[in-house]
């Protein structure tokens, strides 16, 4: 069961990256979180991949007042993202003809959700962004969609301050990405482990509440 869930983890954050890069190359806008990396990029002159590598940390330090605890998949999804973002962005080239431009977008929404499914239903811990905002909503008592909301506005108004790629592709990714999610998420879950027959449900319940959520 760990194979397939550290594979499927794998696969979805390669799956991740390499959408975003496609997000990027079809040049219609990308999703809040990805404008702020972007802009930071074009500012600082490093590669998008590394802004979203650095940023990832530099969240993950937030964490620490919120009382989070990382799994193996939020550490690997702070750094494989970035690194298949770099190298999709080399083996992908930009297009400039529109009809190329919306299929690149429309590929890109459809993979990112493939992705999010694939990484989210492996188990293994949330990503920095998420896990900053399911702290937040844990420790202010605040509802997901006022914290969610507050957090992607802040980061798309300045990363579109700091020249960040706004569009269509922002608008398109906000309201098709949590439906694709839904569908596909249960497709990718790792189910719960089975309790041995004769072993303790209490004990194994506990283990159970005990793991990362995704």
């Amino acid at each position: 069961m760990m194979t397939r869930r550290i594979t499927q983890l794998l696969i979805g954050l390669a799956l991740y990256g390499i959408s975003l890069a496609i997000f990027i190359r079809a040049g219609l806008g990308l999703d809040p979180w990805d404008v702020f990396h972007q802009g930071v990029a074009t500012k600082t002159g490093f590669s998008i991949g590394v802004v979203v590598i650095a940023v990832s940390f530099i969240v993950l330090l937030l964490w620490i007042p919120l009382r989070q605890m990382p799994g193996i998949g939020t550490v690997a999804n702070a750094v494989l993202v970035g690194l298949f973002a770099d190298l999709g962005l080399w083996l992908i080239p930009a297009v400039s003809h529109l009809g190329g431009q919306i299929a690149m977008l429309a590929g890109a929404v459809i993979l990112n959700g493939i992705a999010s499914a694939c990484y989210i239903g492996a188990r293994l811990g949330p990503g920095a962004r998420d896990g900053l905002m399911t702290g937040l909503v844990r420790r202010t008592g605040w509802s997901v969609r006022l914290v969610r909301t507050g957090i992607e506005v802040t980061v798309l108004a300045v990363g579109l301050l700091l020249g960040g790629s706004v569009g269509v592709g922002t608008v398109v990714y906000a309201l098709a990405i949590g439906p694709i999610v839904q569908v596909l998420l249960p497709r990718f879950m790792v189910p719960e482990p089975v309790p041995a027959p004769g072993s303790d449900p209490g004990r194994e319940t506990a283990t159970t509440e005990a793991a990362p959520a995704a």
